[in-house]
């Protein structure tokens, strides 16, 4: 049994920094996204361009708006 406890362990701290991941790659979305409706705003379109490849990069936003 002592093993299957380790295994536990090893598999929440696994999860926690998945799940830690997750909102850090989330912060990080938000913010290149205020950043593009910005750059938007403001008519940059290179910025624009280079705001958009890295939203994609990071997976785009896969939550429906207002959830």
């Amino acid at each position: 049994m002592a093993h299957s406890s380790s295994n536990s362990a090893a598999t929440c701290e696994v999860m926690s920094r998945n799940h830690q991941n997750f909102f850090e790659g989330g912060h990080q979305l938000e913010k290149l996204e205020f950043a593009l409706a910005v750059a938007i705003t403001r008519g940059d379109a290179s910025r624009c361009e280079m705001l958009r490849g890295q939203i994609a990069e990071l997976g785009g936003n896969i939550e429906e708006p207002g959830t």
